[in-house]
């Protein structure tokens, strides 16, 4: 398989896994397209590095969007104040608005998500919402598998807490 085969293959496969991984992460879903366009630029950019094996290559380009996506955080923490006050003015006239109890719902447990260590946080972003094995999730964060069960079952136990008081006053979800 040529290295230009490869990389369409890895496109093709990885892409909307990919965009769901960075949307998760971002505040806005032009960031996340906008990084899921950096990742594919890097790929392309050196196709001859892309793993032969499917699932290694799916990794490699994981791991590139998480790099991206650590220096998108860093630059997203120098933006300047009036641009942060317009943002945060614009999602509180949203919340005044607020959509099903679904939604609200999902927003519960997005926020519960974002209370945990970074390690912890990222296990269960990767675990329950990539489709990552654990192992795989551990292999992406450069940690032993028992290791990442350990953290996962520890952010599963603090996920409970907190979200309990939100899940017994829920609608039921039909």
């Amino acid at each position: 398989m040529t290295a230009a085969s490869q990389l369409e293959t890895l496109v093709e496969t990885a892409a909307g896994d990919l965009l769901g991984y960075l949307a998760r992460r971002t505040r806005e879903p032009e960031d996340a397209a906008d990084l899921l366009g950096d990742v594919f630029a890097t790929l392309a950019e050196h196709p001859e590095r892309i793993p032969a094996d499917p699932e290694q290559a799916r990794m490699w380009a994981f791991g590139i969007a998480r790099n991206l996506l650590r220096g998108h955080f860093r630059r997203a923490t120098r933006t300047d104040a009036v641009t942060t006050r317009l943002r945060d003015s614009i999602r509180t006239a949203a919340a005044a608005h607020p959509g099903d109890d679904l939604q609200a719902l999902r927003d519960e447990v997005q926020l519960a998500v974002r209370t945990l260590p970074e390690r912890q946080r990222e296990l269960v972003s990767l675990v329950h919402w990539d489709g990552f094995s654990i192992e795989q999730a551990a292999a992406h964060l450069g940690m032993r598998a028992s290791t990442a069960r350990t953290h996962l079952s520890r952010a599963r136990t603090r996920l409970r807490g907190i979200l309990r008081p939100a899940l017994d006053s829920a609608a039921p979800i039909r």
